[in-house]
């Protein structure tokens, strides 16, 4: 699971951008190693409680799609979809626990704890795919 509790600021954006590092870009190699670039869909609410709503939502076995649709605060994507990200799209413990997620689908998601805070609240994401 990815380190909990860790915050960033936002540059260069929604998610900033990464120094771009070879040390950055080997720890975001995924579980397996590979991968230079993740789909990612997330849960974004302003309100801790909020999340752990969601949260509770998603471990009772409600689809992560249903639980986006009543719960994210966040209109710019619809269904969670943040599309493909790649190392240097994303920072801090977003890009960490994004590549350190395993694959997994809407009916079954592996997601992260909801203790991703940034500037603009409270994550859950999973990985939907990686190239």
């Amino acid at each position: 699971m990815p380190p909990k509790g860790k915050s960033g600021s936002v540059k260069g954006g929604k998610w900033g951008a990464a120094s771009g590092t070879d040390s950055a870009n080997k720890k975001t190699q995924g579980p397996n190693g590979g991968g230079s670039a993740v789909k990612v869909r997330h849960i974004l609410c302003e309100n801790h409680s909020k999340i752990m709503e969601a949260m509770e939502k998603l471990k009772s076995r409600m689809r992560f799609i249903e639980v986006v649709e009543q719960y994210s605060e966040d209109k710019a994507r619809k269904g969670g979809d943040l599309g493909w990200m790649t190392s240097r799209s994303m920072v801090g413990p977003l890009q960490e626990a994004a590549f350190a997620l395993p694959e997994s689908g809407m009916d079954k998601p592996v997601f992260t704890d909801p203790s991703i805070k940034r500037k603009f609240g409270y994550h859950i994401i999973m990985v939907k795919g990686r190239k």
